[in-house]
């Protein structure tokens, strides 16, 4: 199979918005309009993500011969949409606990955050999943991981929901200590109520003892992160970390601990999807290891 028209598309992007995103920063930094160099900064970030997104697919197509891409461009679509205001829950969250904040975010007006960022925002899910389906396609990531089940039984879900209550009050209350919970604590909430609705969730294939799902959004997430910091770290505007008590061996500007977030951050983001498909009744197009798994 020859590698997929989007994929090209998808590198050439890359090629183009990588070195450009490291480079013209710099070369505007004795402009006087910082203006100039954090709006470049904003617009460049989507550009190369969704290269990274066309081109993981393009990966997945010659793994599998489809991927979330060409089966269902809506539910493709659905991604980008349904991924700002998802991201936008964990930086709410971050008002409270400080744990990142944004060089560059004064040189433009709140309005134009608001913009910039959530056209950012809207690569994070496309991303992951498309990373994850791409993971999933390997013989290494299926063979081992039937085990241990986790039944959807009322005790196991009350008892899930009731802890990720607890950890989002204890974060809120003690963010300087209990700020890991941001990445725990949506997931526990809002599988249970997937899992009562009849939605997607990671506790439909833990019930049946299948923890694929699970792993492959787990090093997808991991795959993502490593893109997600190096990207980062020669860029402007650009996030930077301030996390209590370990933040120390740096990869990049994030913490080495601190790339065990992403773990758990990808299982969030899989139950905040569900939760929003399966209330609009778009559940038949919204799993993306049904096909694989």
């Amino acid at each position: 199979m020859a590698f997929p028209f989007h994929g090209r598309v998808g590198i050439g992007l890359i090629v183009i918005f990588w070195p450009l995103n490291w480079l013209v920063p710099n070369w505007l930094t004795s402009s006087e309009s910082p203006l100039l160099i954090s709006h470049f900064g904003w617009v460049g970030f989507f550009p190369l993500w969704l290269g990274y997104c066309l081109t993981v697919s393009a990966l997945t197509c010659l793994r599998k011969g489809n991927s979330i891409l060409t089966r269902n461009f809506f539910a493709y679509c659905l991604l980008f949409v349904i991924s700002s205001p998802s991201w936008w829950l964990f930086e709410f969250i971050n008002w409270r606990t400080q744990n990142w904040f944004y060089e560059g975010r004064s040189s433009v007006t709140s309005l134009q955050y608001a913009i910039f960022a959530s056209i950012s925002f809207s690569t994070v899910i496309p991303a992951v999943f498309g990373t994850a389906e791409w993971v999933s396609t390997f013989d290494w990531t299926r063979r081992p991981l039937r085990g241990i089940r986790f039944t959807i039984r009322p005790r196991n879900t009350i008892l899930m929901f009731i802890l990720g209550w607890s950890m989002l009050g204890l974060l809120i209350y003690r963010p300087r200590y209990f700020f890991p919970f941001v990445w725990m604590s949506v997931h526990f909430i809002l599988d249970p109520i997937n899992a009562w609705l009849g939605h997607n969730s990671l506790l439909s294939h833990t019930n049946r003892g299948d923890w694929r799902p699970a792993f492959s959004l787990a090093v997808g997430c991991l795959i993502c992160g490593f893109f997600w910091e190096m990207w980062n770290f020669y860029s402007y505007p650009k996030w930077i970390y301030r996390v209590p008590f370990v933040g120390f061996l740096k990869v990049f500007e994030m913490p080495l601990l601190g790339y065990g977030g992403y773990i758990p951050f990808s299982f969030e983001i899989y139950a905040l999807y569900h939760l929003v498909t399966g209330i609009f009744n778009m559940r038949s197009v919204t799993d993306p290891f049904k096909p694989v798994l």
